[in-house]
């Protein structure tokens, strides 16, 4: 199976990246978490994201605050699916984030999920995997069910709680 990799700007991101890798952890998905900063480590960034493919990766996830050019600067320098969360931030609550991964020039894509979304990321990334991973479609599947199960109890439940 191919691995997931996460490239987070700062360590002050680890609690949105533990959303994914719990998710990934969850459906066996093999993942390798890295900071590189695309302003103060630009040179790694793009050697990791360079040398992605051979190494075994078939989903990039870049994650980053503020000016939040990190998933760009990954995308740019790899032909792999790349998937951008932004991180909310003290001074414009995420939205600056939000904006500078989403607005991407044409030609180099990232898929963009919602401020502080690790968990809609590790799933997109699974369903990239599982276009060629029956397994891991089978997994996706059972966990949507899981969920839905989950929904309908709450459901079943709510006029004892009015």
């Amino acid at each position: 199976m191919k691995k997931v990799g996460i490239v987070m700007g700062s360590d002050s991101d680890l609690p949105v990246v533990k959303k994914a890798t719990d998710i990934l952890k969850n459906l066996d998905i093999p993942f390798e978490v890295h900071i590189y900063s695309a302003h103060r480590t630009p040179v790694e960034a793009a050697e990791f994201a360079r040398n992605a493919r051979a190494e075994g990766f078939g989903v990039l996830i870049g994650v980053a605050g503020m000016a939040a050019h990190l998933a760009g600067a990954i995308a740019a320098n790899t032909t792999l699916p790349v998937i951008g969360i932004p991180c909310k931030s003290a001074a414009l609550d995420g939205l600056d984030a939000l904006l500078s991964t989403v607005m991407m020039p044409s030609g180099i894509p990232v898929a963009t999920v919602a401020i502080d979304g690790g968990k809609n990321a590790a799933l997109l990334a699974a369903q990239i995997l599982a276009v060629e991973d029956a397994a891991l479609a089978e997994k996706l599947g059972r966990l949507r069910e899981s969920d839905a199960k989950t929904v309908l109890a709450k459901d079943a439940a709510v006029m004892d709680m009015i």
